[in-house]
């Protein structure tokens, strides 16, 4: 039998019960490995090799999950709220054994890519100030946008309790009286994309978090909607 983790263990993290519960699970012969009926919990296996069946059901064991989801305004970035909604709650039930939690945080009116999981190694990855993830957002501005905000942003601006940001890559889509941008920034400030256009004098009336890193919001997702990652799409998340 090959070594790994505890049986009691191994269906604990995939949701099926507390310990005490899962021992009287496997204690009534309803927990087979490999074809044969186990009794002992305390057994070690290998939940990627070894076949394993709850009253005859087939268990596809996964440690992490990872999930896209299009952020909706008027829902908070948190696991938990007595009081508003979160992304948490837009998760279906049978994703909560998963203990998922957002990535960073979205404020609650802005929308957009929001990734969450239960792998906080990546989390950290993702969030690190030192790794300098780039983000790139959407947003309507009001007031006209123009090539010296750019020059600015390049720079660095100074935001209201004097930190001065790194540089930043503005991209003005349209400038009028309300203009449309793309800007990416390398780090993640409180309301960073709001202070900084106040910053220059302007205000932020929509913003959208399109990219993070290579990874691109997906266009088919409508707003509280979300899904697993894929493969590539994860390989573009860690690829930095």
């Amino acid at each position: 039998m090959a070594k790994g983790q505890r049986l009691d263990k191994v269906l604990s993290n995939m949701g099926y019960g507390t310990r005490k519960e899962i021992k009287s699970i496997i204690k009534k012969g309803r927990v087979k490995v490999d074809e044969k009926v186990i009794k002992d919990s305390s057994m070690h296996i290998d939940p990627y090799e070894n076949h394993i069946e709850i009253d005859g059901v087939k268990l596809v064991y996964r440690e992490f999950v990872y999930i896209m989801m299009n952020k909706p305004q008027g829902v908070i970035s948190a696991t938990f709220d007595a009081r508003v909604e979160t992304v948490v709650d837009l998760l279906d039930p049978a994703y909560h054994i998963f203990e998922a939690f957002p990535v960073g945080r979205l404020d609650k009116d802005t929308e957009g890519l929001l990734i969450l999981t239960n792998d906080g190694k990546l989390s950290h990855e993702l969030l690190a100030p030192k790794k300098h993830v780039p983000k790139t957002y959407y947003a309507h501005i009001e007031g006209r946008v123009d090539d010296k905000d750019q020059i600015a942003f390049k720079k660095g601006v100074t935001l209201d309790d004097g930190y001065k940001t790194l540089p930043a890559e503005l991209n003005i889509m349209k400038s009028d009286e309300i203009s449309e941008i793309e800007l990416t920034i390398y780090e993640g400030k409180f309301h960073q994309v709001k202070r900084m256009f106040e910053s220059v004098g302007k205000k932020v009336t929509y913003l959208k978090r399109i990219a993070m890193g290579d990874l691109k919001l997906d266009k088919d997702l409508e707003l509280g909607e979300y899904k697993e990652l894929t493969e590539e799409e994860l390989k573009k998340l860690k690829n930095r």
